[in-house]
């Protein structure tokens, strides 16, 4: 059985992958740094949102 990595993940995954509490990453999402979509009311972030945020991280530090 292969183990694919979601398209769309949760709070709590985003929260886990980028060491961050929850109230850090609705900062992000409300501050538009990580885009996020609603799916019957959850919030989802795509998987390339969370690569994208820390990509963009990395060339500020440069």
């Amino acid at each position: 059985m292969t183990t694919a990595t979601p398209e769309l993940l949760t709070v709590p995954e985003v929260m886990e992958r980028l060491n961050v509490g929850r109230t850090k990453v609705y900062d992000l999402i409300r501050t538009h740094r990580l885009v996020s979509i609603k799916v019957d009311g959850c919030r989802r972030i795509p998987t390339g949102a969370v690569r994208d945020f820390i990509t963009g991280q990395i060339g500020e530090a440069a």
